[in-house]
């Protein structure tokens, strides 16, 4: 369960300082007046209806600073559309709200060839651009991440038509509930189609607005494509609509953990007891909060420990099915780089977890909250530390899934472990997986695309997590998390590597993020390759040393000698 980190579904890019806001605040206004002018200009009938000046720049102000720097002013008809969007997402009797339109595709390299008056260049003329411009921020980054991706031969060989297949934006607006944007992405992706680019919104009260720039529809039809989308989207948006069939059949194969009225049920082979009397617990103060439960340090037994509680307002069946596989996975782990688990309550409305505490908090805020920084030895070591955990996992058949920084905890002696478990999966007998989770900023491409996957996604992750150690920058800070996952798959986006890292690191770092899986390492390679770096790093301190307290005693003697 995922108890900081909610960013996968955030219109978030970063931190933003008051001065920032306020210059923020200064374009935001330009933005909404070139808009609002703009509509006068073109007579639009409701540019003249009264209020709109105050219903436009609500709209502005209800969504983040970004969505006024994206949006695309000169189709400021689709500002109104946006606003319109979200004013029927209010209502749940709407819902899902789904626009789609055919727009204007980029032209291929070598489109200067083609006559102006051929079919395509004039049926893509008559359409409109996309909503919002692509992110330079992406396309700049996508230029540093270029190498990375080996042009397919076949796939240039059919970029002669002058313009791609046909292009798609999809708008979706809805309440903001977690995990949507995971569900939009997962639904485009089984679909058949591909994000090309993505801008994802949340509004200060709660609603979303989601536009999608796709290919892969076999054809320029908007309306059966509009269709299928509705048709996929309404069991997420009522899953009272689901067939009873259906949801038997889901909830038969989860037999394993099961929800009952009284307890949450979990496998249990009689040689651990680890339920915990709720009663016997002592809440001190609040660590974290999120989404689906928050985090509290306090005692049991007289030993310090770390409660993770479920916010029993969040409670379905999929976060106790969820809560469920985390008991199931951590009672059967136990490893010096793994966080303990001591035991769980798991008598609905309270459900919670019980773990050892561990005081040095997460890396993630020794990083980027507490400035902190790893000198190269200690950084070796935190690495190594998460990879003997990891190894450990996967050599017991645990796929992580969610491995990044925040999920890193460090113990009074400086000890990094991996925690958080909700996500996990023991993998499967074919060891391969599909379903899409962990955060977009530490996924591995395949995972992105919803393909099948398997312990080398968490090696890809591994990487960005050893860069961030590295580096002590978020990955990818200048995009959105959703911008980056697009950037990943289909710019072959990466971070960029300082030139001053030892070049064995750089190497490893390198090999840990390739596109396809089967080129990572595997951990136990990972721990040898850290361990000869951490060797030389040694080795070339030993001789500074050496060449410094060399120098200082001769320096001495001549100095004497002179005398």
């Amino acid at each position: 369960m995922v108890m900081e980190d909610n960013e996968s579904c955030s219109s978030r890019t970063s931190e933003t300082s008051p001065a920032r806001q306020s210059r923020q605040q200064r374009q935001k206004m330009e933005v909404y007046n070139e808009v609002l002018r703009r509509l006068r200009e073109s007579n639009n009938e409701e540019a003249n209806q009264p209020g709109l000046e105050n219903e436009l720049w609500n709209h502005f102000n209800r969504l983040p600073a970004r969505y006024a720097f994206d949006v695309n002013v000169d189709r400021a008809e689709d500002v109104l559309a946006h606003k319109r969007l979200l004013h029927l997402a209010q209502d749940p009797a709407n819902r899902p709200i789904i626009e789609v339109r055919l727009i204007q595709a980029a032209p291929a390299a070598d489109s200067s060839s083609d006559s102006p008056d051929s079919p395509s260049l004039t049926r893509q003329g008559t359409l409109p651009p996309p909503m919002f411009g692509s992110s330079p921020n992406l396309e700049a980054l996508a230029l540093q991440g270029a190498e990375f991706v080996e042009e397919d031969e076949e796939t240039l060989g059919h970029e002669t038509d002058g313009f791609s297949k046909p292009l798609h934006e999809i708008t979706f607006s809805s309440d903001d509930k977690p995990k949507l944007l995971s569900q939009l992405t997962c639904l485009l992706a089984e679909l058949g189609l591909n994000i090309q680019e993505a801008h994802a919104f949340s509004t200060v009260d709660g609603y979303s607005l989601d536009v999608f720039v796709v290919d892969g529809w076999p054809n320029e039809e908007t309306e059966d494509l509009r269709s299928t989308l509705v048709e996929k989207l309404l069991p997420i948006e009522n899953p009272s609509l689901i067939p009873r069939s259906l949801s038997s059949a889901s909830e038969h194969d989860q037999s394993s953990f099961t929800c009952e009225s009284d307890f949450v049920a979990i496998p249990n082979d009689g040689t651990d007891v680890w339920e915990i009397d709720y009663r016997q617990l002592k809440f001190e103060n609040k660590i974290a909060s999120g989404s689906y439960g928050d985090l509290f340090k306090g005692t049991y037994c007289s030993q310090e420990v770390a409660i993770k509680v479920l916010k029993p307002e969040r409670l379905d069946s999929d976060l106790q099915k969820e809560f469920a596989q985390e008991v199931f996975i951590m009672r059967k782990v136990r490893h010096r780089n793994v966080v303990q688990f001591i035991g769980a309550c798991t008598k609905p409305p309270t459900l919670c977890i019980v773990t050892e505490f561990m005081s040095g908090g997460s890396v993630y805020d020794y990083l980027h909250k507490q400035k902190g920084v790893f000198k190269m030895p200690t950084l070796l070591k935190v690495a190594s530390d998460i990879s003997k955990g990891m190894n450990y996992l996967h050599q017991n058949n645990i796929i992580h899934r969610d491995l990044k920084a925040p999920n890193l905890l460090m113990d009074e002696n400086e000890v990094v472990k991996v925690a958080d478990f909700g996500v996990a999966r023991v993998k499967t007998q074919s060891g391969v997986m599909t379903a899409e989770t962990g955060t977009y900023r530490w996924m591995a491409p395949e995972v992105i695309e919803h393909n099948p996957y398997d312990h080398k996604a968490d090696i890809f992750s591994f990487g960005i997590v050893l860069w961030e150690l590295l580096t002590r920058k978020l990955p990818y800070e200048y995009l959105t998390p959703l911008q980056a996952a697009v950037g990943v798959v289909q710019k072959g986006l990466r971070p960029t590597i300082p030139k001053n890292t030892h070049p064995k690191l750089s190497e490893l770092l390198e090999k840990c993020w390739q596109q396809e899986p089967e080129k990572r390492p595997d951990f136990p390679e990972i721990i040898d390759n850290l361990h000869q770096i951490a060797k030389e790093v040694s080795d070339e301190a030993e001789r500074k040393e050496k060449h410094t307290s060399s120098g200082g005693f001769l320096s001495v003697f001549r100095s004497n000698h002179h005398h």
